[in-house]
Protein backbone atom coordinates (compact mmCIF):
# COMPACT_ATOMS: atom_id res chain seq x y z
CA UNK A 1 0.00 0.00 0.00
CA UNK A 2 1.54 3.29 -1.10
CA UNK A 3 1.79 6.12 1.42
CA UNK A 4 1.89 9.63 -0.03
CA UNK A 5 1.31 13.27 0.82
CA UNK A 6 -2.25 14.57 0.55
CA UNK A 7 -1.63 17.21 -2.10
CA UNK A 8 0.89 19.79 -0.96
CA UNK A 9 -0.12 19.35 2.68
CA UNK A 10 1.94 17.69 5.38
CA UNK A 11 -0.58 14.89 5.89
CA UNK A 12 0.55 11.40 4.91
CA UNK A 13 -2.21 9.16 3.58
CA UNK A 14 -2.60 5.70 2.11
CA UNK A 15 -3.60 5.44 -1.54
CA UNK A 16 -6.74 3.57 -0.44
CA UNK A 17 -8.86 4.88 2.43
CA UNK A 18 -11.84 3.51 4.32
CA UNK A 19 -15.11 5.43 4.14
CA UNK A 20 -17.88 4.91 6.69
CA UNK A 21 -20.97 6.08 4.80
CA UNK A 22 -22.31 2.52 4.67
CA UNK A 23 -20.92 1.39 8.04
CA UNK A 24 -22.43 4.04 10.30
CA UNK A 25 -26.17 3.91 9.62
CA UNK A 26 -28.74 1.18 8.93
CA UNK A 27 -29.71 2.43 5.47
CA UNK A 28 -27.64 3.56 2.51
CA UNK A 29 -28.00 3.48 -1.28
CA UNK A 30 -25.20 0.97 -1.90
CA UNK A 31 -26.61 -2.08 -3.68
CA UNK A 32 -27.16 -4.93 -1.22
CA UNK A 33 -26.39 -2.78 1.83
CA UNK A 34 -28.90 -4.55 4.04
CA UNK A 35 -27.69 -8.04 3.17
CA UNK A 36 -24.08 -6.95 3.76
CA UNK A 37 -25.14 -6.09 7.31
CA UNK A 38 -26.96 -9.44 7.61
CA UNK A 39 -30.04 -7.27 8.18
CA UNK A 40 -28.87 -6.74 11.76
CA UNK A 41 -29.34 -3.01 12.19
CA UNK A 42 -28.90 -2.75 15.95
CA UNK A 43 -26.40 -0.04 16.90
CA UNK A 44 -24.38 -2.61 18.85
CA UNK A 45 -24.03 -4.98 15.90
CA UNK A 46 -23.21 -2.17 13.49
CA UNK A 47 -20.61 -0.72 15.84
CA UNK A 48 -18.93 -4.11 16.13
CA UNK A 49 -18.89 -4.61 12.36
CA UNK A 50 -17.65 -1.07 11.66
CA UNK A 51 -14.80 -1.28 14.15
CA UNK A 52 -13.79 -4.74 12.97
CA UNK A 53 -13.52 -3.24 9.50
CA UNK A 54 -11.36 -0.43 10.87
CA UNK A 55 -9.06 -2.97 12.52
CA UNK A 56 -8.73 -4.90 9.26
CA UNK A 57 -8.18 -1.72 7.28
CA UNK A 58 -5.31 -0.62 9.50
CA UNK A 59 -3.70 -4.08 9.46
CA UNK A 60 -3.95 -3.98 5.66
CA UNK A 61 -2.08 -0.68 5.38
CA UNK A 62 -4.96 1.81 5.25
CA UNK A 63 -4.11 5.04 7.04
CA UNK A 64 -6.88 7.41 5.88
CA UNK A 65 -10.33 7.06 7.46
CA UNK A 66 -13.32 9.13 6.32
CA UNK A 67 -16.62 9.91 7.99
CA UNK A 68 -19.26 12.65 8.36
CA UNK A 69 -21.71 14.05 10.87
CA UNK A 70 -24.61 12.66 8.81
CA UNK A 71 -23.39 9.06 8.67
CA UNK A 72 -25.64 8.01 11.53
CA UNK A 73 -23.25 6.90 14.28
CA UNK A 74 -20.35 6.58 11.83
CA UNK A 75 -18.38 9.49 13.24
CA UNK A 76 -18.85 8.21 16.79
CA UNK A 77 -17.86 4.64 15.82
CA UNK A 78 -14.69 5.93 14.17
CA UNK A 79 -13.84 8.36 16.96
CA UNK A 80 -14.16 5.69 19.64
CA UNK A 81 -11.93 3.36 17.60
CA UNK A 82 -9.32 6.05 16.94
CA UNK A 83 -9.07 7.00 20.61
CA UNK A 84 -8.24 3.40 21.54
CA UNK A 85 -5.38 3.11 19.06
CA UNK A 86 -1.71 3.59 19.95
CA UNK A 87 -0.95 4.50 16.33
CA UNK A 88 0.46 7.89 15.42
CA UNK A 89 0.12 7.52 11.66
CA UNK A 90 -3.67 7.74 11.33
CA UNK A 91 -5.23 10.45 9.18
CA UNK A 92 -8.89 11.19 9.92
CA UNK A 93 -11.37 13.31 7.98
CA UNK A 94 -14.96 14.22 8.78
CA UNK A 95 -17.58 16.49 7.23
CA UNK A 96 -20.21 18.97 8.33
CA UNK A 97 -23.28 20.27 6.52
CA UNK A 98 -25.76 17.41 6.64
CA UNK A 99 -27.72 16.28 9.69
CA UNK A 100 -28.84 12.67 10.05
CA UNK A 101 -32.62 12.65 10.62
CA UNK A 102 -33.71 9.03 9.95
CA UNK A 103 -33.79 8.04 13.63
CA UNK A 104 -32.17 4.68 12.81
CA UNK A 105 -35.01 3.68 10.47
CA UNK A 106 -34.83 2.27 6.93
CA UNK A 107 -37.99 3.54 5.24
CA UNK A 108 -38.27 7.24 5.94
CA UNK A 109 -38.98 10.27 3.80
CA UNK A 110 -35.55 11.82 4.46
CA UNK A 111 -32.33 10.33 5.82
CA UNK A 112 -30.30 13.53 5.98
CA UNK A 113 -30.94 17.26 5.66
CA UNK A 114 -28.44 19.76 4.25
CA UNK A 115 -27.68 23.02 6.04
CA UNK A 116 -24.52 24.98 5.18
CA UNK A 117 -25.28 27.84 7.56
CA UNK A 118 -22.82 29.31 10.04
CA UNK A 119 -24.97 28.10 12.92
CA UNK A 120 -24.87 24.52 11.68
CA UNK A 121 -21.11 24.64 11.13
CA UNK A 122 -20.49 25.81 14.69
CA UNK A 123 -22.93 23.29 16.14
CA UNK A 124 -21.57 20.33 14.20
CA UNK A 125 -17.95 21.33 14.78
CA UNK A 126 -18.48 21.18 18.53
CA UNK A 127 -19.79 17.62 18.24
CA UNK A 128 -16.96 16.52 15.95
CA UNK A 129 -14.42 18.18 18.23
CA UNK A 130 -15.89 16.44 21.26
CA UNK A 131 -15.80 13.10 19.44
CA UNK A 132 -12.26 13.28 18.13
CA UNK A 133 -10.45 15.74 20.38
CA UNK A 134 -7.19 16.65 18.69
CA UNK A 135 -7.22 13.54 16.46
CA UNK A 136 -9.20 15.12 13.61
CA UNK A 137 -7.00 16.15 10.67
CA UNK A 138 -9.45 17.27 7.99
CA UNK A 139 -12.88 18.94 8.19
CA UNK A 140 -14.87 19.21 4.97
CA UNK A 141 -18.00 20.93 3.73
CA UNK A 142 -20.33 18.04 2.94
CA UNK A 143 -21.61 18.13 -0.65
CA UNK A 144 -20.88 21.71 -1.64
CA UNK A 145 -23.07 22.85 -4.53
CA UNK A 146 -23.71 26.10 -6.35
CA UNK A 147 -27.24 26.15 -4.92
CA UNK A 148 -26.30 25.82 -1.23
CA UNK A 149 -24.60 29.22 -1.16
CA UNK A 150 -21.54 27.91 0.66
CA UNK A 151 -19.11 29.35 -1.89
CA UNK A 152 -20.40 32.91 -1.30
CA UNK A 153 -20.92 32.73 2.47
CA UNK A 154 -18.06 34.85 3.81
CA UNK A 155 -19.21 34.38 7.42
CA UNK A 156 -18.76 30.63 7.06
CA UNK A 157 -15.43 31.13 5.29
CA UNK A 158 -14.16 33.25 8.18
CA UNK A 159 -15.35 30.70 10.74
CA UNK A 160 -13.67 27.88 8.82
CA UNK A 161 -10.43 29.84 8.69
CA UNK A 162 -10.58 30.36 12.46
CA UNK A 163 -11.05 26.63 13.00
CA UNK A 164 -8.10 25.96 10.73
CA UNK A 165 -5.91 28.47 12.55
CA UNK A 166 -6.93 27.55 16.08
CA UNK A 167 -7.10 23.77 15.78
CA UNK A 168 -4.47 22.98 13.15
CA UNK A 169 -6.87 21.17 10.83
CA UNK A 170 -7.02 21.16 7.05
CA UNK A 171 -10.18 22.33 5.29
CA UNK A 172 -11.88 20.61 2.42
CA UNK A 173 -15.13 20.17 0.58
CA UNK A 174 -16.87 17.16 -0.89
CA UNK A 175 -18.74 17.41 -4.18
CA UNK A 176 -21.75 15.73 -5.69
CA UNK A 177 -23.79 16.01 -8.87
CA UNK A 178 -23.11 16.77 -12.54
CA UNK A 179 -21.65 20.22 -11.76
CA UNK A 180 -18.75 18.95 -9.65
CA UNK A 181 -16.14 20.44 -11.95
CA UNK A 182 -17.72 23.89 -11.94
CA UNK A 183 -18.16 23.87 -8.16
CA UNK A 184 -14.51 22.89 -7.69
CA UNK A 185 -13.33 25.66 -10.02
CA UNK A 186 -15.33 28.18 -7.98
CA UNK A 187 -14.11 26.72 -4.69
CA UNK A 188 -10.49 27.12 -5.75
CA UNK A 189 -11.10 30.86 -6.02
CA UNK A 190 -12.28 31.17 -2.40
CA UNK A 191 -9.53 32.78 -0.33
CA UNK A 192 -8.96 33.09 3.40
CA UNK A 193 -8.19 36.42 5.05
CA UNK A 194 -4.50 35.67 4.52
CA UNK A 195 -5.05 35.60 0.77
CA UNK A 196 -4.27 31.90 0.50
CA UNK A 197 -6.83 29.40 -0.84
CA UNK A 198 -9.30 28.45 1.89
CA UNK A 199 -9.70 24.82 0.87
CA UNK A 200 -6.77 22.41 1.02
CA UNK A 201 -8.55 19.23 -0.08
CA UNK A 202 -11.41 18.17 -2.32
CA UNK A 203 -13.37 14.91 -2.18
CA UNK A 204 -15.18 14.15 -5.42
CA UNK A 205 -17.00 11.37 -7.21
CA UNK A 206 -14.94 9.95 -10.07
CA UNK A 207 -15.22 6.45 -11.44
CA UNK A 208 -15.40 4.48 -14.68
CA UNK A 209 -18.97 5.68 -15.25
CA UNK A 210 -18.65 9.27 -13.97
CA UNK A 211 -15.53 11.07 -15.20
CA UNK A 212 -16.88 14.57 -15.75
CA UNK A 213 -14.83 16.23 -12.97
CA UNK A 214 -11.55 14.72 -14.11
CA UNK A 215 -10.10 17.75 -15.90
CA UNK A 216 -10.82 20.08 -12.97
CA UNK A 217 -9.50 17.53 -10.48
CA UNK A 218 -6.26 17.45 -12.41
CA UNK A 219 -6.09 21.25 -12.27
CA UNK A 220 -6.74 21.18 -8.53
CA UNK A 221 -3.97 18.62 -8.09
CA UNK A 222 -1.58 20.80 -10.06
CA UNK A 223 -2.52 23.72 -7.80
CA UNK A 224 -1.54 21.65 -4.75
CA UNK A 225 -4.93 20.50 -3.46
CA UNK A 226 -5.27 17.04 -1.96
CA UNK A 227 -7.59 14.83 -4.02
CA UNK A 228 -9.80 12.18 -2.39
CA UNK A 229 -12.00 10.08 -4.68
CA UNK A 230 -15.32 8.71 -3.41
CA UNK A 231 -17.92 6.38 -4.93
CA UNK A 232 -15.23 4.45 -6.77
CA UNK A 233 -17.71 1.59 -7.27
CA UNK A 234 -20.69 3.76 -8.28
CA UNK A 235 -22.65 2.64 -5.20
CA UNK A 236 -22.22 -1.03 -6.11
CA UNK A 237 -22.81 -0.77 -9.85
CA UNK A 238 -19.11 -1.44 -10.47
CA UNK A 239 -18.96 -4.64 -8.44
CA UNK A 240 -19.92 -8.25 -8.96
CA UNK A 241 -23.27 -7.41 -7.35
CA UNK A 242 -24.38 -5.84 -10.62
CA UNK A 243 -23.11 -8.36 -13.16
CA UNK A 244 -26.28 -8.53 -15.25
CA UNK A 245 -25.95 -5.05 -16.83
CA UNK A 246 -22.18 -5.52 -16.92
CA UNK A 247 -22.68 -8.47 -19.26
CA UNK A 248 -24.08 -5.91 -21.70
CA UNK A 249 -22.40 -2.56 -22.14
CA UNK A 250 -19.82 -3.38 -19.47
CA UNK A 251 -18.76 -6.69 -20.96
CA UNK A 252 -15.20 -5.39 -21.56
CA UNK A 253 -14.88 -5.01 -17.79
CA UNK A 254 -15.97 -8.60 -17.30
CA UNK A 255 -13.39 -9.79 -19.84
CA UNK A 256 -10.55 -7.86 -18.19
CA UNK A 257 -11.59 -9.02 -14.72
CA UNK A 258 -11.64 -12.62 -15.89
CA UNK A 259 -8.17 -12.21 -17.40
CA UNK A 260 -6.73 -11.15 -14.04
CA UNK A 261 -9.07 -13.38 -12.01
CA UNK A 262 -10.32 -10.48 -9.93
CA UNK A 263 -13.67 -8.89 -9.23
CA UNK A 264 -15.10 -5.91 -11.10
CA UNK A 265 -14.45 -3.83 -7.96
CA UNK A 266 -10.71 -4.44 -8.31
CA UNK A 267 -10.78 -2.99 -11.84
CA UNK A 268 -12.83 0.00 -10.68
CA UNK A 269 -10.34 0.76 -7.92
CA UNK A 270 -7.30 0.14 -10.14
CA UNK A 271 -8.58 2.64 -12.71
CA UNK A 272 -8.81 5.33 -10.02
CA UNK A 273 -5.38 4.49 -8.60
CA UNK A 274 -3.95 4.85 -12.11
CA UNK A 275 -4.93 8.53 -12.22
CA UNK A 276 -1.78 10.53 -11.31
CA UNK A 277 -3.85 13.27 -9.69
CA UNK A 278 -5.68 10.98 -7.24
CA UNK A 279 -4.16 10.87 -3.74
CA UNK A 280 -6.72 8.64 -1.99
CA UNK A 281 -9.43 6.35 -3.36
CA UNK A 282 -12.06 5.45 -0.79
CA UNK A 283 -13.28 1.92 -0.26
CA UNK A 284 -16.79 1.88 1.12
CA UNK A 285 -16.46 -1.81 2.01
CA UNK A 286 -18.95 -3.20 4.52
CA UNK A 287 -17.54 -6.72 4.85
CA UNK A 288 -14.05 -8.14 5.23
CA UNK A 289 -14.30 -9.99 1.90
CA UNK A 290 -15.20 -6.74 0.12
CA UNK A 291 -12.26 -4.86 1.63
CA UNK A 292 -9.79 -7.65 0.89
CA UNK A 293 -11.01 -7.68 -2.70
CA UNK A 294 -10.78 -3.88 -3.04
CA UNK A 295 -7.20 -3.92 -1.77
CA UNK A 296 -6.06 -6.18 -4.60
CA UNK A 297 -6.11 -3.08 -6.79
CA UNK A 298 -2.90 -1.84 -5.14
CA UNK A 299 -0.95 -4.53 -6.94
CA UNK A 300 -2.87 -4.59 -10.22
CA UNK A 301 -1.33 -2.69 -13.13
CA UNK A 302 -3.60 -2.39 -16.13
CA UNK A 303 -2.17 -1.86 -19.58
CA UNK A 304 -2.76 1.42 -21.39
CA UNK A 305 -5.19 -0.37 -23.70
CA UNK A 306 -7.12 -1.85 -20.77
CA UNK A 307 -7.35 1.54 -19.08
CA UNK A 308 -8.61 3.08 -22.30
CA UNK A 309 -11.18 0.30 -22.62
CA UNK A 310 -12.45 0.96 -19.09
CA UNK A 311 -12.56 4.73 -19.53
CA UNK A 312 -14.55 4.36 -22.75
CA UNK A 313 -17.53 3.30 -20.61
CA UNK A 314 -18.15 6.80 -19.23
CA UNK A 315 -21.81 7.79 -19.03
CA UNK A 316 -23.43 11.15 -19.56
CA UNK A 317 -23.07 12.80 -16.13
CA UNK A 318 -26.71 13.95 -16.05
CA UNK A 319 -27.81 10.37 -16.68
CA UNK A 320 -25.39 9.00 -14.08
CA UNK A 321 -26.62 11.29 -11.33
CA UNK A 322 -30.26 10.80 -12.24
CA UNK A 323 -29.80 7.05 -11.95
CA UNK A 324 -27.98 7.45 -8.63
CA UNK A 325 -30.89 9.51 -7.33
CA UNK A 326 -33.21 6.57 -8.10
CA UNK A 327 -31.25 4.08 -5.98
CA UNK A 328 -33.21 2.80 -3.01
CA UNK A 329 -32.00 3.25 0.55
CA UNK A 330 -31.71 -0.28 1.94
Amino acid sequence: MKIKSLGNTSLQVSEIGLGTAALGRPAYITLGHGSDLNFDYTPEAMKTQAQQMMDLAYRSGIRYFDTARSYGKGELFLAEWVKRQPYTDLCVGSKWGYTYVADWKIDVEAHEVKDHSLENLLRQWEISKENFGDQLNLYQVHSATLESGILENTEVHQALFELKKNHGILLGLSLSGPQQGEVLARAMEVKSVSGAPLFDVVQATWNIYEQSAGVQLQRAHQAGMGIIIKEVFANGRLTDKDLKPLRGKGSPLVAIAEKYRVGIDVLAMAVVLAQPWADVALSGAITEDQLKSNLQASSLELTAEELECCLALAENPEDYWQFRKSLRWN
